[in-house]
Order: C-alpha cells, then structure tokens, then sequence
C-alpha cells in the first residue's frame, strides 16, 4: 500500500510540473510529435526501415482524420547513433520546437540519451524501440516502451542454446554503461540457467578490425560455444566474418535489431544463425497485426520489403496513437501521463501493459533461424 501510494504521489507531481507546458505542441489542427533517431543520414538499414514502418501507419491515421481531428505531425532529427548529438535534439525538439512529447528513438544510448533529457523537461518519452534496462529499471514514470527489452531476449537465446547443449557463452557488447547493465543481466540469466560467461567481449564505438580479431581470439580460446551480442551490428558482422575465416567452431546468435539487414550482409555466413525477435515475422500472415501492417505497407509503399524493423515502426506508431487517442479530445502532458496510468493496449492482437509502477508495454519475444534461403523461419 505504502508503495503504490508512492507511486500515485510521484505521478501527481509529475502531472503538476507539466501541466505548465501542456499546450506546448497542440494546435487546433495538429499535434506536434518530436523524434530523435538513428538514421545516420540514410546510411542505418535498420533506423530507414523503422521510420518507413513509422510513417506508413502515420499516413493510414492522418488520411482517415487523425487523433481528435487533429493531424499527427512527425519533426525528426537524426542522432546519427551519438548521444551528445540525442540529448542536443531534444533540447531544441523541446525548447524550440515546442513538441507535445517525444517519441521513437532506437538505439540504446541515444534512447537513454533522450530518456535523460526528457525527464530534466518533464515531457513524455513514448516508445522507444531500443531494449535497454534503464528504460524501465529503476521505474520511469514519464517513458513508456513498446517492445520487449533485451534481457527477455537474452534469455530467450541463451536458453535455447542451453537446451542444444550450449551452455559457454561469450557476450560482445559496446563498452558504456547500459552496455555495462546488459552485462549483468546476462550474468543472471546464466547463472539461472546453468550456463558459464566465458568471454565478455566490450568494444568501443571506434573498434578497428585489428581489435575485433583480438575479441575473435578471445572468444575462441575461451571455449565458447556460442556467442550473443548488443550493440553494432557492423561491429557484429566483422566479428562473425573473422570467426569464419578462422574457422571456430562457434554458434552465433543475435537479437533483434537490424538482424534483417545482418543477415542479408553476412549472405551465406548468416546460415544457421538464430536471432530473437520482439515483433511476430513480417513476411507471414499468421497473425493479425501481421496481415494488416501487410496489407498498408504493400499500398503505401508498393515494392519495398516487408522487414522486422518496419513492423516493429509500424506497432509503435500504432500504439502511440492509442495513447493519443486516451489523453482525449484535449491533450495535455498531464492528461496523457494520467490516461496511461494502468492502461491495456490491444495492437491487435498484442496487449501492451502499462502498470503504475511498471511501464512493461509488449513482452512479446520469439525466435527465428536463417534458412539456407536466407530466409527467417520462426
């Protein structure tokens, strides 16, 4: 009792700092969202295929008259994966720009980056697409992620390996503090599951070749059996390239992000490998959220691929727009942090929960394996 009513007091003062800026954003005809993300000038595959999946329900919502009879207008800044340049977005998405809340980012650091900044300003950070732990440990009562975080992916991957007689596992994760708290929860995951870290592998964002294959020789002369990462995929594929030119007999998994565009650059080096997903596979039609993104995506933007990044894009956006919808006819900061408090979203079919002293949105992890088609069997 004594927990939830600190809960409720700490939401309270939230919805009194905010209620200030509420109008910040809302015009009669429009509500102004702000977005920091890593586009890296068109150069990510993976942040390119979100926003396509961001913009595709975006449009479908604005055509049929938006949230309230307001448009949902999108100001995007790209971070370019740094959090220096994350936190200086925001800063102007919020104090220049006058955004209604903030929205979308993907990467872990800048996430945080953004998380930080909005937190210092009291605006709402809704749907990262990012697994960091900090987005939801300790509580943040003004971020509300969609996806699933890293650890239940971790656990997904390493017990699957574990039931194939896998149990060494080596961890290649970026040097930096949320890399540092991945860390730890692999740690967990292992000693729960019977398994051993046997290499952690950190890297810093200007890793040359030279260090990966130090990392490569690492992993092998510490017995590991299979190998799971966080971070750049680019340093991710270099590692796997020249664990394969060296022949280790090592077993390579991966989470999520950007594993579609990992797969299609390693080609047949990705064979075998087994990623978790957060999202069900955009290519089938077994599930609903699945036949209805396919269905908007193929009419939006006819000979595009269907990809794992634009469906998660699309379902965030989805969602933030059930959140619009709950904040009412007359959205304020306030309103739309007291509308979600204890909300249940269907995003047809997947039910996002948002508890008062825990934003879980999706828990939604499953698995898939790169066929000798390239192709993402679930």
């Amino acid at each position: 009792m004594r927990r939830t009513a600190t809960r409720l007091l700490a939401i309270v003062a939230l919805a009194a700092a905010l209620l200030a800026q509420a109008a910040d954003g809302v015009a009669p005809n429009r509500i102004l969202i702000g977005q920091s993300i890593t586009l890296q000038g068109g150069k990510n595959d993976y942040g390119s295929a979100v926003q396509a999946g961001v913009q595709t329900y975006l449009q479908v919502v604005n055509s049929r008259g938006g949230v309230h009879g307001r448009q949902i207008v999108l100001k995007t800044l790209d971070d370019d994966n740094k959090t220096d340049k994350a936190e200086a977005n925001v800063q102007q998405l919020v104090e220049q720009d006058k955004v209604f809340m903030l929205f979308g980012s993907i990467e872990g650091g800048p996430s945080t980056a953004v998380m930080k900044v909005a937190n210092k300003l009291s605006v709402p950070f809704f749907g990262p697409m990012a697994g960091s732990p900090t987005l939801r440990r300790p509580f943040q009562p003004l971020v509300f992620p969609v996806r699933a975080e890293h650890r239940d992916e971790f656990r997904a991957l390493i017990s699957q390996a574990k039931n194939l007689g896998m149990g060494k596992v080596a961890f290649l994760r970026s040097d930096s503090e949320v890399g540092a708290q991945h860390l730890a929860n692999v740690k967990l995951i292992c000693a729960e599951l019977g398994s051993e870290l046997v290499a952690d592998m950190p890297f810093k964002a200007d890793i040359n070749e030279a260090q990966v294959e130090k990392l490569v020789q690492q992993a092998e002369q510490a017995g590991a059996q299979m190998v799971l990462n966080h971070g750049s995929s680019g340093v991710y594929e270099t590692f796997i390239r020249k664990s394969r030119a060296r022949g280790a007999r090592i077993t390579f998994y991966g989470v999520n992000s950007g594993s579609t565009q990992l797969a299609k650059h390693l080609g047949e080096l990705a064979h075998g490998m087994v990623f978790s997903q957060v999202v069900p596979s955009p290519w089938e039609r077994k599930t609903s959220i699945t036949r209805e993104y396919q269905d908007e995506f193929a009419k939006a933007r006819p000979g595009e691929e269907f990809s794992y990044g634009s469906l998660e894009g699309y379902m965030t956006a989805k969602a933030l727009v059930m959140a619009l919808r709950l904040a009412g006819p007359n959205p304020t900061r306030e309103g739309f942090l007291l509308a979600l408090d204890g909300a249940r979203m269907d995003l047809n079919g997947l039910k996002a929960v948002y508890d008062r002293d825990l934003h879980q949105g999706l828990n939604f992890v499953d698995l898939s394996i790169v066929t000798r088609e390239s192709k993402f069997r679930h």
